[in-house]
C-alpha cells in the first residue's frame, strides 16, 4: 500500500497549504539542540545498514517493540540487525497514532524515497534496499545532513569532552556549522558518590586544576566554558527533574562539598542546596559569555531498576514526572535577574499539565532588552507529536506571543530524524490555516507568512545570532 505522506500531509486548509508551500517549507533548519555524536558528523560514517542507522539507540522504537510484546533479544539482544528489522517492521502498522507511524513514513520518504507503508510483508525488501543506499556516498552523516538543509547543528558536550571533532569540522569543508553545547549536569550529581569522584577526576585532567573545593569546581568548570566558547559554543543545557533550592549557609555548601571529596553521603538538603548553589554560578558565568541557557525540566528517569541494571540508562525506560516546578524555578529565574545576571533562556517542559506554568513564567522576566529573551521551548521527548505540538503551541499563543517563538529541534541521536522539522512546520501551519477558515484570525497571508517564517527560521537565526 502507497504511503499516506502526500503533499498536503497535515494540511487540512487552502491556507494552511499556503503557508507550508509559500513560507514555510523551504526554510534551512538550526538544530540547536541534539544528540548526535560528532565523531560520527567529522568522520562523515556510512552506516552498515538500515538498523544501524535507524533503530540504534532508538528508544522511541523500542518501547513501542517491548509493548508488542517482542522479546528482548530482537530489540537490543543478539538477534542479527535484518531480523531486528523485521521486527520492527511488523511492529510498525501497530503503532498507528503514535507519533512513531508519522516519523516513520515520512523519514522513508524523505531519505530513501520509499512510497510503501512499511510491514513484515515488505520489510525484507525495503531492509535490503535502503541498507544498500546507505553504503553510497549520498548517505554518509554529512549528506544526509545537507540533504535535509540544515544549516547549523549544536551537539550536547560533557564539559570534560575534549571537543576534537567539532575542531576537526571546524577546520573541514562541511558547510553545515556544528558547535557544541555544554551540558554540566554531571557536575551536581551527587546520588553515586563514587562515580561523582571520579568524574571529578577527569574534570580535573581536562581543567589542569585541582579540585579540593567548591571554590576549585566552580574555577574548574568556568575553565571549561571558556575553552567550549573558543570552540563556537553558545549554548548551555541542563536535563533536570526540576531546580531544587534549600536554605544552606556557605560554610554548610563547603562542609557539604568537602563530604563528597571524602566519599561521604549528603542529606537530601545538602544535595539541594548544593546542586542549586553550582546551576546558579553556572547561570551567572552563561550570562558573563552571552549564551542561551536551557533547561529540561520534568523528566522521571531510570524508574525500572531491573531494566537499568541489564541495559542501562536511556534506554527506554523513563517517563513525564508530576513535579512541582513553579516556585523554585520562579527563585532561580529571579535570583539572576535582581543581580542583572539573567542570560536568554529556553525552558521546555514535559509534563503537559505545565504548559501554561512555563508560558507564564517566561513573561515574568522579559525586560524588554532582546526580543524574546525568555522562551517557552518546544514540545520535547513524550510531546513532540503533534496533539503536545499543538498544545506548547496555545499555551504560549494565549500567555505569551506565539510570533517570538524559536521553533522546532530535533533532540535525537539519529541522523534521520530532520522530518520533525518538518512535521512541526506543517502542524504550526496548519493551526494558524484552520484559525483564518474559522474567521479567527485575517486572511492576510504575507502578514501570517511573516510571522510563520520568523518561527520556522528567522527568529532562531537573529536569537542565537552563531
Amino acid at each position: 500500500m502507497s504511503s499516506f505522506i502526500s503533499e498536503n500531509f497535515l494540511l487540512q486548509t487552502p491556507t494552511a497549504e499556503k503557508l507550508y508551500h509559500e513560507y514555510a517549507e523551504s526554510l534551512p533548519i538550526i538544530d540547536y539542540h541534539c544528540h548526535l555524536p560528532p565523531a560520527e558528523i567529522a568522520n562523515d560514517k556510512n552506516f552498515d545498514n538500515l538498523t544501524k542507522i535507524w533503530l540504534d539507540g532508538d528508544h522511541y522504537k523500542w518501547r513501542a517493540m517491548r509493548t508488542l510484546g517482542i522479546d528482548e533479544k530482537f530489540i537490543t539482544g543478539s538477534a542479527s540487525d535484518k531480523e531486528k528489522f523485521i521486527k520492527w517492521a511488523e511492529t510498525v502498522p501497530f503503532t498507528v497514532r503514535n507519533p512513531l507511524y508519522h516519523w516513520t513514513h515520512m523519514e522513508l520518504k524523505n531519505y530513501f524515497d520509499v512510497e510503501d507503508l512499511l510491514s513484515s510483508e515488505n520489510a525484507e525488501e525495503i531492509y535490503n534496499n535502503c541498507s544498500a543506499k546507505l553504503k553510497g556516498g549520498e548517505y554518509s552523516t554529512q549528506s544526509l545532513i545537507q540533504k535535509m538543509n540544515v544549516e547549523t547543528i549544536c551537539t550536547t558536550d560533557d564539559p570534560v569532552d575534549s571537543l576534537e571533532h567539532h575542531e576537526a569540522l571546524e577546520q573541514s569543508d562541511f558547510e553545515t556549522k556544528v558547535y557544541p553545547a555544554f551540558r554540566p549536569d554531571k557536575a551536581y550529581d551527587f546520588d553515586n558518590i563514587a562515580a561523582y569522584n571520579r568524574y571529578l577526576e577527569e574534570l580535573e585532567k581536562v581543567s589542569n586544576t585541582d579540585i579540593s573545593t567548591l571554590s576549585d569546581l566552580l574555577g574548574a568548570l568556568e575553565q571549561r566554558i571558556a575553552y567550549f566558547h573558543s570552540y563556537g559554543c553558545r549554548l548551555s543545557d541542563h536535563g533536570v527533574e526540576k531546580i531544587y533550592s534549600t536554605e544552606i549557609t556557605s560554610s554548610e555548601l563547603e562542609h557539604a562539598f568537602e563530604r563528597l571529596r571524602n566519599g561521604q553521603t549528603l542529606n537530601t538538603d545538602q544535595k539541594k542546596g548544593l546542586s542549586y548553589h553550582i546551576q546558579l554560578e553556572l547561570a551567572k558565568m552563561y550570562d558573563a559569555k552571552g549564551w542561551v541557557q536551557q533547561y529540561h525540566l520534568g523528566a522521571l528517569r531510570n524508574t525500572n531498576d531491573r531494566m537499568l541494571q541489564e541495559l542501562g540508562p536511556d534506554t527506554g525506560f523513563d517517563s513525564i514526572g508530576d513535579f512541582s516546578q513553579s516556585q523554585t524555578l520562579a527563585k532561580f529565574l529571579n535570583e539572576l535577574d535582581s543581580t542583572d545576571q539573567l542570560t536568554k533562556t529556553i525552558l521546555y517542559n514535559l509534563n503537559p499539565s505545565d504548559n501554561e506554568i512555563m508560558a507564564t513564567m517566561i513573561g515574568n522576566f522579559n525586560d524588554g532588552s532582546i526580543k524574546g529573551k525568555m522562551q517557552f521551548g518546544s514540545a520535547w521527548w513524550f510531546l513532540d507529536q503533534k496533539n503536545g505540538i499543538e498544545s506548547q503551541l496555545n499555551a504560549l499563543s494565549n500567555m505569551g506571543l506565539l510570533s517570538c517563538f524559536i521553533g522546532m529541534l530535533t533532540d535525537s541521536r539519529s541522523f534521520l530524524s530532520y522530518p520533525r522539522h518538518e512535521y512541526f512546520r506543517r502542524v504550526l501551519c496548519n493551526m494558524i490555516g484552520n484559525d483564518v477558515e474559522k474567521g479567527l484570525l485575517p486572511n492576510d497571508l504575507p502578514w501570517l507568512g511573516k510571522i510563520v517564517s520568523d518561527i520556522c527560521y528567522h527568529n532562531a537565526s537573529e536569537y542565537f545570532n552563531f
